[in-house]
């Protein structure tokens, strides 16, 4: 086991899992502990531990997956760029206002990457500097890569004026 999942495992006992996949070890924090507990776990994995780069940040919808307790998860990659190791923080969260805590202190990086998550998944991130939609229209209502969203969408296009080469 790294040192590192050492320092966490004493750091937060009893608050997260672990497993590993491709040899990168995975944190998972359940929706019940993932809000009071992914911000220190990130801190104190990058300010003790040294992972100081977050390299990915990823929503994942769970719904209808066999054996899941949790709708959401939001994956953060992390790397530690002196030693070149990576661990995975998978947090999750539920509806009906799936929330988690911004990282956006700690990594600027994450401003973007929780915008997206956001704009595609509905997951909202407490305490980001600007929560703005970035990838859909701002009067968009949806959330495209949730599984309970139609194939088709809502019939929400024609609610949308088009964009002219000189706006754009």
């Amino acid at each position: 086991m790294p040192a590192y999942l050492d320092t966490l495992t004493a750091r937060f006992p009893g608050a997260f899992a672990t497993s590993t996949f491709r040899d990168n070890p995975r944190v998972v924090l359940s929706a019940e502990k993932a809000y009071a507990t992914v911000f220190p776990l990130l801190k104190c994995l990058k300010t003790e531990c040294g992972f100081d780069m977050l390299a990915e940040l990823a929503g994942i919808d769970y719904l209808n997956y066999p054996g899941a307790t949790d709708r959401y998860g939001v994956v953060y990659g992390l790397v530690n760029t002196t030693t070149a190791e990576r661990v995975f923080v998978k947090a999750h969260a539920n509806d009906p206002d799936p929330e988690l805590p911004s990282v956006y202190d700690l990594w600027k990086a994450a401003d973007w990457m929780e915008r997206e998550v956001y704009d595609m998944f509905g997951v909202s991130f407490a305490g980001h500097p600007d929560p703005r939609r970035i990838l859909m229209p701002h009067e968009f209502t949806a959330f495209p890569l949730r599984k309970d969203y139609p194939l088709r969408g809502y019939g929400e296009r024609h609610n949308f004026r088009p964009v002219t080469r000189a706006e754009g």
